[in-house]
């Protein structure tokens, strides 16, 4: 460091200007152009410039699509590392890293309220917790969800983004998808609408199940959603894969997404769609 910014950077009245560029800007990872955090922000996280939606957390996502006066749930206390798992860290410590850097315990939070005046429980999942990783905690929270709205009887929507099962559970974490399976198969035999709203990335175990058993399934533009990754599918088959693949809109195409929608739109469409399927549910 030179000596002038070392003079600069003491002194209190002059702002540091690492820390003023990062929180004024904002570089989209879709177009590479520099975005004033506020405008980004103000637009739901969505660039202006090419309309690549940014990822968000769970507490933003929540306060984004549901009304005002909504209660989250408590999060589940399940066995943290129950096999004592260690790689090149201990699973404890990993987990301690991350609750550290995040408002909730674990990856799936689940909040119950109202979505522009229609009933509903809403759990999201959050990339930005380990990958959104799919362990123990998850999948009892994603069952205490549909619990809730069993004795709600209301609609059911999951926000999903998760690079798959947490490794460090090993086969205790594959357990969850059909634990999680069968409270989805609750929730259709009680006539209940299960909504799934796939984000960018929605990957591995967790599309093998609850994230593509949705009674109806929405994606955000551009999200990545699929179960392996392109190069292992392209080294299994030996063929180049088209553009797009594993895009939101080219699974739209391809009849696995049943809407591609707008961030600024999902709340309007969501009410529409539960407004609609609890009324066929009544019938």
């Amino acid at each position: 460091m030179s000596w002038f910014n070392r003079v600069r950077n003491s002194l209190p009245f002059v702002a540091n200007k690492r820390s003023t560029d990062e929180t004024l800007w904002i570089k989209c990872k879709g177009c590479g152009e520099m975005i004033f955090a506020s405008d980004y922000a103000d637009n739901l996280y969505v660039c202006p410039r090419c309309e690549h939606h940014g990822r968000i957390g769970a507490d933003t996502r929540i306060a984004m699509l549901m009304d005002e006066g909504f209660e989250l749930l408590p999060q589940p206390e399940v066995k943290e590392d129950p096999l004592k798992f260690r790689d090149s860290k201990r699973y404890t410590d990993r987990l301690k890293q991350a609750r550290a850097a995040n408002p909730h315990r674990d990856a799936f939070t689940v909040a119950s309220g109202e979505i522009d005046g229609q009933p509903a429980v809403m759990g999201v999942q959050d990339f930005h917790f380990m990958g959104g990783s799919m362990g123990m905690a998850v999948g009892q929270a994603f069952c205490d969800g549909a619990e809730e709205a069993l004795k709600r009887r209301c609609g059911y929507i999951v926000v999903t983004a998760a690079g798959g099962a947490r490794m460090q559970e090993g086969i205790l974490s594959l357990m969850q998808m059909p634990k999680a399976t069968v409270m989805v198969r609750k929730l259709r035999q009680s006539g209940l609408p299960y909504i799934v709203l796939l984000t960018d990335p929605t990957t591995g175990g967790v599309t093998a199940s609850y994230a593509m058993l949705g009674d109806v399934q929405i994606a955000e533009p551009g999200a990545l959603i699929g179960f392996a990754g392109q190069r292992v599918i392209q080294e299994t088959i030996r063929e180049q894969l088209p553009e797009g693949f594993q895009r939101a809109e080219y699974l739209h195409e391809h009849g696995m997404v049943d809407r591609v929608v707008r961030r600024h739109d999902l709340k309007a469409e969501l009410a529409m769609m539960l407004r609609y399927m609890r009324g066929k549910a009544a019938a």
